[in-house]
């Protein structure tokens, strides 16, 4: 049973460092010919969005939440890519 707890222990442990490692990862894609722009962790999460000024208008607002959701996907797609690749490089192990 202790062996059990310690090795749940270093798998959390392994997990917690891979998640630090992930969060220094960025990826970055663009859209709408370069006026859109989101870049997010290798956590998955959203570190910045920046939207050109010069396509802000209701007009585009249907356009833009399109585009945005296509941005996140490839984005998500990107990271999942670039895990795989550090995971069969050995870069990165899966805790467990």
């Amino acid at each position: 049973m202790l062996d059990k707890l310690k090795d749940m222990a270093a798998m959390r442990k392994q997990a917690s460092q891979m998640k630090k490692m992930l969060a220094d990862e960025h990826i970055t894609v663009e859209g709408y010919h370069g006026k859109l722009k989101l870049t997010i962790d290798g956590n998955q999460e959203v570190e910045s969005i920046e939207i050109d000024p010069e396509i802000l208008s209701s007009d585009n607002k249907d356009t833009l939440e399109r585009e945005m959701a296509n941005l996140f996907n490839n984005a998500v797609k990107d990271v999942q890519k670039m895990m795989a690749r550090k995971l069969q490089s050995g870069e990165i192990s899966m805790p467990f």
